[in-house]
């Protein structure tokens, strides 16, 4: 960095929201500054006030809910917490920006990319519809978007994951701005896929000189891509510093904390002595592709093609690799909720050819978990309604006071007070969230529970935390585990089995420890670099 100069500053902020009469502080007096042409590291885990401290710098806080009990934001000589209205949008897109964690939510699905990025130039540049279009294509081009020209008119469903963030930036970076506000950017992405984006990221920053706030509760990123980190917890920055010093003699108890909380342990050694639960057998799921006024197939998605799995009672199988691989798919129809061909068995009983009504029986002991616990659970049941929902499908006969026995011992098993069993799913944390959707699937008391991405959403400590809670169920009850995930760090820690996949078909198979220490493959080989030593992805091994 040739410029110290100080490009925004952060001065004693605060930040409360309004609950009837109550004001709750979610930021509690933080300063901290942004020179130009470096990136500072906002890191925290979820509730910590990093995204609430970074909306305030653009005023997109829900006010008058929210407010500003103390503090003031320089930029270039003006504090963006009295500015008016009017004088922000001047600065919105324009000196500064914003990338949002989900790129999903943050597009409008209604519109083409070309209309979305051309958007923010005819309103900041006033640029006509030609200039407009020869520019987008620039910024398509410069974040990495493969034939830009084809994807003008593409809505934001028809790109992948990667594609969809580069997009994001793309817009971000429109009209050149003086700081990137990063609010999670990689959180959603596969490991190879976030390393092309913090790598793409550094690049542009390098070539524009643009300054960067970087909000994450990923250290592994923040040691990647920052200069110095600011580490938040409770509303209040606990420590500030250069990225190595903190990295490497941490004062802060929580900053310990953060820096080993990464799951840890490894699991028992593969056992094929463990009698079969499930049994998959040259398992294909093809999706047709029609074309024409007569809908005619003339090809096929092969989304999973011919693939062998085994899954063993007390064992844990991992399914890896990038999205759109066939990761889900693979357990959607081990699960018989989509159709597929091949062999499926499960507790000896072939099951492929069954039809719903005879699957109905065997849904109490094959179990899911999902993602994204808030959108799996119904906001509009209590917890109770919802952990004990399958014993009314599955144990008509138990009386309601024995349900409601069983539900709050399946809370207690998950490490959650019964007692709040009552609340809504919009009360509880994330990772509090995350062992609901467990407990609803241990209820049953199944035999095989398929867990997928369970720990991706969640901040690093928490996924510790759930990936010991699954390890304990698992010894206690025998049960057979199929866990899908990009996230290879918590494979390691559960899996004694690992399958890689890419593009539907099985790239590598064997235990964990011959996956991990000697991978066979190039892409395995790639998965591993991205995911262990972040390091950036080179020769085109995954593209983008």
């Amino acid at each position: 960095m040739s410029d110290n100069q100080t490009l925004l500053s952060v001065e004693n902020l605060s930040v409360a929201f309004r609950q009837g009469e109550k004001l709750n502080l979610a930021v509690d007096g933080i300063s901290f500054d942004i020179k130009k042409g470096e990136t500072v590291a906002l890191v925290g885990e979820s509730g910590s006030g990093k995204s609430v401290s970074a909306l305030s710098v653009l005023k997109l806080l829900p006010y008058p809910t929210a407010s500003h009990p103390t503090g003031r934001i320089p930029y270039q000589g003006e504090d963006l917490i009295a500015a008016t209205e009017s004088e922000m949008r001047r600065v919105r897109g324009n000196k500064i920006s914003m990338i949002f964690q989900e790129p999903m939510s943050s597009l409008n699905p209604v519109h083409t990319i070309e209309q979305q990025v051309a958007e923010i130039l005819k309103i900041h540049r006033g640029l006509g519809e030609t200039s407009a279009r020869k520019r987008v294509l620039e910024l398509l081009s410069q974040v990495g978007i493969p034939n830009p020209e084809e994807r003008l008119k593409s809505y934001p469903h028809q790109l992948s994951g990667g594609q969809r963030q580069r997009v994001m930036i793309a817009m971000a970076l429109a009209n050149e701005p003086d700081l990137l506000i990063a609010d999670e950017p990689t959180t959603a992405l596969d490991v190879t896929v976030q390393a092309q984006i913090l790598q793409l990221l550094k690049d542009l920053q390098k070539s524009t000189g643009m300054a960067m706030l970087f909000i994450t509760h990923d250290l592994g990123i923040v040691r990647r891509i920052s200069d110095r980190v600011c580490v938040m917890t409770q509303g209040k920055i606990v420590e500030s510093g250069h990225t190595d010093d903190i990295f490497e003699s941490p004062q802060h108890n929580y900053t310990k904390h953060l820096l080993a909380a990464e799951p840890k342990g490894s699991p028992p050694s593969s056992d094929a002595s463990q009698p079969i639960v499930v049994e998959a057998k040259d398992l294909k799921v093809w999706f047709p592709v029609k074309r024409g006024f007569l809908r005619k197939t003339v090809s096929h998605i092969k989304a999973v093609d011919g693939i062998d799995v085994t899954v063993r009672r007390g064992q844990t199988l991992g399914i890896v690799g990038e999205s759109g691989s066939g990761k889900t798919t693979l357990g959607l129809a081990i699960l018989r909720m989509i159709s597929s061909n091949g062999r499926i068995s499960f507790s000896g009983s072939e099951i492929q050819e069954y039809s719903w009504k005879q699957m109905r029986p065997l849904r109490r002991d094959m179990q899911i978990v999902f993602q994204d616990p808030f959108g799996s659970l119904s906001p509009r049941m209590s917890v109770s309604e919802i952990v004990g929902e399958g014993l009314k499908v599955h144990m008509p006969a138990l009386s309601s006071s024995e349900r409601e026995a069983r539900v709050a011992s399946a809370l207690e098993e998950v490490g959650l007070d019964a007692a709040t069993r009552f609340r809504y799913p919009h009360e509880f944390s994330g990772g509090q969230r995350q062992r609901i959707s467990i407990a609803r699937a241990m209820v049953l008391e199944p035999k095989f529970v398929m867990l997928d991405e369970p720990t991706s959403a969640l901040d690093m400590s928490v996924q510790a935390q759930v990936v010991d809670l699954l390890r304990d169920l698992q010894e206690a009850h025998g049960l057979a585990y199929l866990f899908i995930s990009h996230d290879l760090k918590v494979v390691r820690a559960l899996a004694n089995d690992v399958v890689v996949m890419q593009h539907g078909k099985v790239m590598e198979a064997g235990t964990s420890d011959e996956v991990f220490d000697t991978p066979q493959t190039d892409y395995t080989k790639a998965l591993m670099a991205a995911a262990f030593r972040m390091e950036a992805i080179e020769g085109g091994v995954i593209g983008t």
